[in-house]
């Protein structure tokens, strides 16, 4: 029966995207097909079979070097940070010093040209297979890697090329990624195994949510992908002045993601705080969302107490992140106790829980884009927050109906 749930719920967050799409006559219904059986196949494959977490793992071991080389730079100015006292890594450390290192390293990738080659090719063969414009499917690549922030970092000039309505895409398909510095982390609070499943269920999903909820028709002739010498005319940059401008650029994104996640993390600790006059202990922004979250847990296929269970811990995600509540659940989970003594919980929370959508992640998100691009397109983004968090959300549900579906 809870299978045949699962199966239910996993056609209601479609149907969800589909209510909410901006514009349902243009949605490309067979390029979500197309998407959303790769995500089920590939939720089967990294389920029953060892070989496809080896790439993932793989590839994630390689930025997690890169980020150990950014690591040095960070030890030489900031020593104390590498270390910190709160039992949880540093948020500033582990997922944005490194953009001062990777910033530039996709930047000088782009001044030689590798990057748009690849952009070209690669951009070139998943669009063939998923009928996505050719940006937006390397882009969906780039982000299981790199993270939302340093993906968009790193694609300011084609960014700042796009229509707002483009942008706000690679937005709603930003709030579905991790970054790979932190994918450690992960592994050590929950099953490592099922974090690197769904960092390419999210990518998937996040292409599948982002083609319903906002179809864009992109002509052939905008389908392009930008390089730093658009005119053969004109002369190139010299190197090093190129590279002191990505650094300070990269710098400049940092400070702007640091200032917005703080407010906005603040001001979801304030309205807690003002819930708590009314003398309601139960009354927070986590057992609200709980209780929105409720019905979309229990289609992930759990009885009526594991459902609640679930949903709560979805709603503290939501509104603070994923560190919180893997630091609750990682003894449980790990030890495979209580509720996590079912390995369909065990899969589906920890893929619910890998990924950065929360309200945090808007914050970053927003915050990246105003230091990307023009003031227009950022408010164009900004108009649309409630939709950028049902993408992340919706995303991370299908992700993880998909990867329940093979765990019971």
């Amino acid at each position: 029966m809870f299978l045949l749930v699962n199966i239910l719920g996993f056609f209601v967050f479609l149907g969800i995207a589909f209510l909410c799409s901006n514009d349902r006559s243009s949605i490309k219904w067979r390029s979500v097909f197309i998407v959303v059986c790769l995500e089920v196949f590939l939720a089967w494959f990294f389920m029953k079979f060892s070989a496809g977490r080896e790439v993932v793992h793989a590839a994630a071991d390689g930025f997690s070097w890169l980020v150990a080389v950014a690591n040095k730079g960070i030890a030489f100015a900031l020593p104390d940070w590498l270390a910190p006292t709160t039992g949880s890594p540093n948020f500033v450390t582990s997922a944005l010093l490194p953009i001062l290192l990777v910033v530039p390293l996709f930047d000088i990738l782009t001044y030689i040209g590798l990057l748009p080659w690849l952009v070209k090719w690669i951009g070139r063969g998943l669009s063939f297979i998923t009928h996505q414009p050719r940006f937006e499917a390397f882009f969906s690549v780039e982000m299981m890697f790199l993270g939302n922030t340093e993906v968009l970092a790193v694609s300011k000039d084609q960014l700042q090329q796009m229509s707002a309505k483009r942008n706000f895409t690679l937005a709603m398909m930003s709030m579905s990624c991790v970054t790979s510095a932190i994918i450690g982390s992960y592994i050590k609070m929950v099953p490592g195994q099922y974090v690197l499943t769904a960092i390419p269920l999210n990518i998937l999903g996040s292409i599948a949510i982002a083609a319903i909820l906002n179809p864009v028709t992109v002509p052939a002739d905008e389908d392009i992908v930008v390089s730093i010498n658009k005119n053969k005319d004109q002369k190139r940059e010299p190197f090093f002045s190129f590279l002191g401008d990505s650094i300070l650029n990269a710098g400049k994104l940092i400070l702007i993601i640091t200032a917005t996640v703080i407010a906005y993390v603040s001001l979801a600790a304030l309205i807690n705080q003002l819930f708590s006059l009314t003398g309601l202990s139960w009354l927070t922004l986590e057992n609200i969302f709980g209780i929105i979250l409720f019905p979309f847990a229990w289609l992930l296929g759990f009885d009526v107490n594991q459902a609640f269970q679930i949903a709560q811990y979805m709603g503290t995600k939501l509104v603070t992140n994923e560190f919180v509540v893997m630091g609750e659940i990682t003894k449980n989970i790990m030890a495979q106790k209580g509720l996590f003594a079912n390995e369909h919980a065990r899969v589906v929370l920890t893929v619910f829980l890998t990924s950065f959508a929360n309200f945090g992640t808007l914050g970053m998100i927003i915050g990246a884009f105003k230091g990307l691009v023009s003031k227009e397109k950022t408010n164009y983004i900004s108009s649309r927050v409630p939709q950028m968090l049902l993408a992340g959300v919706l995303v991370s549900l299908l992700s993880a109906a998909s990867a329940g579906l093979f765990a019971w």
